[in-house]
């Protein structure tokens, strides 16, 4: 035991209460206890009585310096206040100033606590150190005068760091405050609850008790009695039980604070941690590349451009058989056995394990535990995590539960049109449809058709130009290639080969090359793919089988012929690729403006992929039934989708200097005044029209695309310019404002054309207005 004045802050500061060391509230509970004890401790609580009056310390008031060499009075305190067989040596006990500013006497083990953390870490932080004093001292004043439990928190805990592991540890801090007396020197204000009871709790609370309630009219006496208790493990099983269940999911941020409490549970900071999730998409393991993994085996495959099949190959086999793997050391004859560990023994893994980790008889993931310093103790770490199990397999089900998230999402997003401004009519009808099926039977239950009455459409059509011809083309281009290339090969073939038939096949490649270079049709093109199919490539496998002298050649040509690298697909891919780079552009372009779209009000979006990008969009109250709509959402929605227009094609006039094959696209608008319904159709996933007079606008549609101008070959869209075909000139008004608008804006060109189109099958009076997009503004 130690007997020294030891104080948790070097400057004492000033006195904030009339406060003093005293023995007196101890002794007389020990008075009291002697009164009423009848056993035999009646005699020890006497004789502690009287040892204190022959030292003098039964008085009022005592300095801490002048008890520290009464150690016979101390080492009772501490006999009355701890348990008999208490190891002192571990026991981290001490007794205080009532107000927590100084130790006088303490175990050892608290006092070599004391020099290595609390006074090296904290005894200049003056401010937190006046903080607790105030809340120390309210605390004990409102509990007793007022009944108010204020400051007072299921318990106190101090962390610091274990200078032998490097690891986070924490303590709690008990007060026991049974030998403390606060008496009051004047009358007691009255204190009004509601004006305190929303600060009770608040960090500063204390500032406005001192205005309130002046610590002046108090005095303190007594000694506190302080315990400090590890509850590291608790304490880390509780973190990781917060990180789950935190709404803050931030995966890298969680993992790496998931992992830190694993290492403070073992207590070994050379111990390291890893968790992978096992994500399945249609029953297959599939590897997200994710940073938050913290998986070293992954780490390691990273490396070595291989995660996929190991990952799959982990996945796959660890399933058939879960169990526990232990490697207590990685020798070579271990890595032989187990080539993927050979990864980690490369990568400085001395000591690794897997655990499997359950969630209702699932797999969700896999626990690692590994050390590059040595050889672990496992069953002394497993012990350790046993609490921590069930906590990591919630985790590991949660990432798994995101990722499926996220795809369904996907396939929301993307596939199908249940959009939330339509939402809400699914819900009510699959509402619907269980409470019919709970009261009439599943066999007679059936969901109704979810359609909207009096819905405004717009319709827009961005297409790529000639991008049949250009399709043909690069067709042609690789073509002449192939057969270049195929004919080569084979006059290399003959050289070793002395074959009439190859003599033939050259020819044969030599009139094709004359063929498609005059013209070329999807018929030849069919005739082609089944020369090469049927004759040549099966003719040149023969020998690359046969002939090693002929590998290098033949290898050259048939990586030519891979769709996903070869030169002779090479055109096909660039056209592929610009194709793919500006409807990629487009629909960014829509998944950016819809959140703005909506906001106005609800609407339905839906594009279709074609050889550009087409939309329908349907506006009115039906959709959205509580919010009253009116017809200024749906003229709004016609600037925008003409403002919009002009946007896309200045996006895609932008792509052609960067794309392989410079393509252009044009944009139609079909306006169509008059409110249509639509009814979702379950077979397609999708909405379409209902009626007669609806299904005629969704045929007109379908045939405008290619339409021409009366009396001429011209098609009416073209690139640089929005066309926008109606019927009557009363439907067009509108839209000529709006250009006349975008025009004084320099959006549009001064050159708006009115025109007449040809007639279509069962359509006549068709009309459109044609306008230039000013791309320099």
């Amino acid at each position: 035991m130690k007997s020294a004045v030891l104080r948790f802050n070097k400057e004492a500061g000033r006195q904030i209460v009339d406060s003093a060391l005293s023995f007196k509230p101890f002794l007389q509970i020990l008075s009291d206890r002697a009164d009423t004890e009848a056993s035999e401790k009646k005699k020890f609580y006497d004789f502690i009585l009287d040892k204190f009056n022959e030292h003098g310390l039964a008085s009022d008031r005592v300095e801490p310096e002048c008890v520290v060499n009464k150690k016979d009075i101390l080492e009772l305190i501490f006999a009355t206040l701890t348990p008999l067989i208490t190891a002192e040596k571990d026991y981290l006990w001490a007794l205080g100033t009532p107000v927590p500013e100084a130790i006088f006497y303490c175990t050892d083990a608290f006092a070599q606590f004391f020099e290595n953390n609390i006074l090296a870490n904290h005894s200049n932080d003056h401010e937190h150190f006046e903080r607790s004093k105030y809340e120390f001292i309210y605390s004990l004043v409102l509990k007793k005068y007022y009944n108010i439990d204020a400051f007072i928190k299921d318990e106190k805990l101090y962390a610091y760091t274990d200078p032998h592991t490097g690891l986070s540890k924490y303590l709690s801090i008990q007060a026991d405050t049974r030998f403390i007396d606060i008496s009051l020197k004047g009358p007691l204000p009255d204190l009004n609850i509601a004006d305190i009871e929303h600060h009770i709790y608040d960090k500063e609370a204390y500032q406005t008790l001192i205005e309130l309630l002046p610590l002046e009219l108090f005095r303190v006496d007594g000694f506190s009695v302080l315990t400090f208790s590890d509850v590291t493990l608790r304490h880390a099983i509780e973190n990781i039980r917060n990180l789950i269940i935190s709404n803050d999911y931030n995966p890298a941020a969680l993992y790496e604070s998931v992992i830190q409490s694993l290492k403070t549970l073992a207590g070994d900071n050379k111990v390291e941690f890893g968790l992978l999730p096992f994500l399945m998409l249609n029953g297959k393991p599939v590897f997200e590349d994710n940073d938050s993994f913290r998986s070293i085996l992954v780490n390691c495959a990273l490396q070595k451009d291989s995660v996929d099949e190991i990952f799959e190959v982990l996945v796959n086999s660890y399933q058939k058989n879960p169990k526990p793997v232990f490697f207590g050391t990685l020798t070579e004859e271990k890595t032989e056995l187990h080539p993927v560990l050979d990864l980690l023994r490369q990568n400085g893994i001395v000591s690794y394990a897997v655990l499997p980790i359950f969630y209702n008889n699932q797999l969700p993931g896999v626990l690692e535990i590994y050390s590059r310093e040595g050889t672990i103790s496992y069953e002394h770490i497993l012990a350790r995590l046993e609490l921590a199990i069930p906590l990591l397999a919630q985790l590991l089900q949660n990432v798994a539960d995101e990722f499926k998230s996220k795809i369904e999402r996907v396939i929301k997003r993307k596939f199908t049109s249940l959009q939330p401004s339509v939402q809400w009519k699914f819900n009510e009808a699959a509402w619907n449809y269980l409470k019919a099926k709970r009261k009439d039977g599943a066999a007679s239950a059936e969901i109704e058709t979810i359609s909207f009455k009096d819905v405004y459409p717009l319709y827009g059509a961005i297409d790529i130009r000639d991008s049949t011809t250009a399709r043909n083309l690069a067709v042609k281009e690789d073509s002449a290639v192939l057969l270049r290339l195929c004919a080569n090969t084979l006059l290399e073939i003959k050289k070793h080969h002395q074959l009439t038939l190859i003599d033939e096949l050259i020819y044969e490649c030599n009139k094709w090359a004359e063929k498609i270079s005059a013209q070329m049709g999807t018929n030849d093109e069919i005739l082609l793919s089944q020369f090469f199919e049927q004759k040549a490539d099966p003719f040149l496998l023969h020998f690359k089988s046969t002939s090693p002298e002929l590998t290098g050649v033949l290898q050259e040509y048939f990586r030519a012929t891979k769709h996903d690298d070869g030169i002779a697909f090479s055109r096909r891919r660039e056209l592929e690729a610009s194709i793919q780079t500006i409807n990629d552009s487009v629909n960014s372009y829509m998944e950016q403006v819809q959140p703005e779209l909506q906001q106005s009000y609800p609407c339905y979006f839906e594009k279709f992929r074609t050889d550009g990008v087409e939309y329908d969009i349907y506006i009115g109250q039906s959709i959205a039934p509580d919010k009253a709509f009116n017809n200024l959402y749906i003229k709004n929605l016609r600037l925008w989708q003409l403002k919009s227009m002009i946007e896309i094609a200045g996006i895609t006039h932008s792509l052609l200097s960067k794309t392989a094959i410079p393509l252009q696209t044009t944009q139609l608008i079909f306006i169509h005044s008059n409110p249509i319904d639509i009814s979702f159709r379950n077979d397609e996933r999708r909405f379409d029209v209902e009626g007669t007079y609806n299904i005629r606008y969704e045929i007109l549609k379908k045939r405008i695309d290619k339409v021409r101008l009366k009396g001429s070959e011209e098609r009416l869209t073209q690139p640089d310019k929005i066309a926008l075909v109606y019927f009557n000139y009363k439907e067009a008004e509108e839209y000529v404002q709006y250009i006349s608008y975008l025009q004084e804006q320099t959006l549009l060109k001064i050159d708006l054309e009115h025109l007449e189109l040809e007639e279509l099958q069962g359509v006549t009076g068709l009309k459109a207005l044609r306008v230039g997009v000013n791309y320099n503004d």
